[in-house]
């Protein structure tokens, strides 16, 4: 059997905690000064664009944004280097009566010796979102 790269399970896991809405898994992969930024710049989830420091910020961003989606995440590929891991990402959020929001993204995850998540960066387009709720009536 194959050991996997940690950062790829924590990539992984990650996907699947958010997919099943599992807040506790998701936060306990985060190692406490873990930073993440999802998406990476200015958002309405973060409109600093300065990311989250900290897993009680990391739990507010989760409360603000994965916990009302109902995601699909399929990575297309995912490839480890050193402490980390890039995840080519297709997202698609289910919003009901059959709308639905789908975004490529790439996912960069740095884990600490530990294995856990010492940083979460998603890049993606905001503009592209908003481009897609705008086409459904929404926003």
């Amino acid at each position: 059997m194959t050991d996997i790269h940690p950062a790829v399970a924590a990539s992984i896991s990650s996907a699947k905690f958010a997919m099943a809405r599992d807040k506790a898994s998701w936060l306990a992969l985060f190692a406490e000064d873990a930073f993440l930024a999802d998406p990476v710049g200015p958002s309405p989830f973060d409109p600093k664009g300065e990311g989250y420091v900290g897993k009680a910020n990391v739990e507010r961003f989760w409360n603000n944004a994965i916990a009302r989606a109902n995601l699909s995440i399929e990575a297309i590929q995912r490839i480890p280097c050193a402490n980390a891991c890039a995840a080519v990402l297709k997202v698609t959020n289910d919003l009901g009566g059959g709308k639905k929001t789908t975004i490529d993204m790439i996912g960069i995850y740095e884990v600490n010796a530990a294995g856990q998540i010492a940083s979460m960066k998603v890049y993606w387009s905001w503009d592209e979102m908003a481009k897609q709720l705008a086409a459904m009536g929404i926003g």
